[in-house]
C-alpha cells in the first residue's frame, strides 16, 4: 500500500481551514470526503463536490489520507478515538495526518495508539492562516515517516505551497510551535511600537508603511495578522510554556508573550 498514491483524502473538520482545503482537493482531482459536527459545515462543503460521512469512522473506511483539522487536542483525540471515532474504520496502513495545532508530546502519544492500530502517523499542522488556506497557500511543518509523507506530497501541493518535513513524528509541531512563539512575539512588538510612535504624534499608517520596508519588517506586520482575530494565541502559548516547562528550558519571553497577547486581545473586546 505505501507505493500506491493517495487517491481519496478524508477531510475531519469542515471550517475555516479545512473547508477550503478539501474544496481545493477536489478540485485538483482527489476524491474528498468530509465529516463535521455541524451539519451546516456539511452542506457547505458539499457544494463543492465533498461527499459527506455520517461519522469519522465512516470516512475513515473510505479513505487512503485522514486529514484531522480540529482546533483543540481534545478534539483530534474524539475524531480519532472516540465513539465511532476515525481508529474504527480506518484499514491497516491508512495515514493519518494531524493538522491541527497540538502539542509535540501530544502528538507522539497519540502517534504511538495509531501506530498500534497499524496505521500511519503524521502531524502536518499548517502555517499562514485562513487567507492562506483560501488561496491554497498554506505552509505545512511535517513530521513523521519520510515516506509516507512524501506519498502524500501531490495532495498537500493541492492547498500548500511550501511543505516542510522536519523529522520523527512530532516535529511537525515542534515546528508549528516555534512559528508561533515567533510569530505572537512579533505581534506583540508591532501593537507595542505602533502605539507608541502614535502616542508620540506619528500616524500610525504612515508609521506602518515605513517599518515594511524598515529592518522592523515582518510577516505579522505585512500581513495584518494582528489585526485579525487571534482565537488560538493562548493556547498555543500554553503549549509553548508546557513543553519547555518538560524540557526543564528556560524561556522567560513566552510567558511575557502569552500576557501581552491576552492584554491585547481583552483591549480589543475578544
Amino acid at each position: 500500500m505505501a507505493s500506491q498514491a493517495i487517491k481519496t483524502v478524508g477531510m475531519i473538520g469542515l471550517g475555516k481551514m479545512g473547508s477550503p482545503m478539501a474544496r481545493l482537493l477536489a478540485a485538483k482531482g482527489f476524491a474528498v470526503i468530509g465529516y463535521d459536527v455541524r451539519e451546516t459545515a456539511g452542506k457547505a462543503a458539499a457544494k463543492h463536490g465533498v461527499a459527506i460521512a455520517v461519522s469519522p469512522s465512516d470516512l475513515a473506511r473510505q479513505s487512503d489520507l485522514v486529514i484531522v483539522v480540529t482546533g483543540f487536542e481534545h478534539e483530534a483525540e474524539a475524531a480519532l478515538f472516540g465513539e465511532n471515532g476515525a481508529v474504527n474504520g480506518a484499514r491497516p496502513g491508512t495515514i493519518i495526518g494531524i493538522a491541527s495545532t497540538i502539542s509535540p508530546s501530544g502528538m507522539r502519544d497519540i502517534a504511538t495508539r495509531l501506530a498500534a492500530r497499524s496505521l500511519v502517523p503524521l502531524d502536518i499542522p499548517l502555517c499562514r492562516g485562513e487567507p492562506a488556506a483560501e488561496a491554497g497557500k498554506l505552509l505545512i511543518t511535517g513530521g513523521g515517516d519520510k515516506a509516507a509523507f512524501e506519498r502524500c506530497r501531490p495532495a498537500f501541493a493541492a492547498f500548500a505551497d511550501a511543505i516542510f518535513h522536519l523529522g520523527p513524528v512530532g516535529s511537525g509541531q515542534v515546528g508549528k510551535m516555534v512559528n508561533n512563539l515567533i510569530l505572537w512575539a512579533c505581534i506583540c512588538a508591532n501593537d507595542e511600537g505602533l502605539r507608541l510612535g502614535q502616542t508620540l504624534g506619528v500616524d500610525r499608517k504612515a508609521m506602518r508603511d515605513m517599518l515594511l520596508q524598515s529592518s522592523g519588517q515582518n510577516w505579522a506586520l505585512a500581513s495584518g495578522a494582528g489585526d485579525r482575530p487571534m482565537p488560538w494565541a493562548e493556547k498555543d502559548m500554553m503549549i509553548v510554556l508546557e513543553e519547555a516547562d518538560a524540557a526543564r528550558l528556560s524561556l522567560p519571553l513566552c510567558g511575557v508573550i502569552k500576557e501581552v497577547i491576552k492584554g491585547i486581545k481583552v483591549a480589543r473586546g475578544e
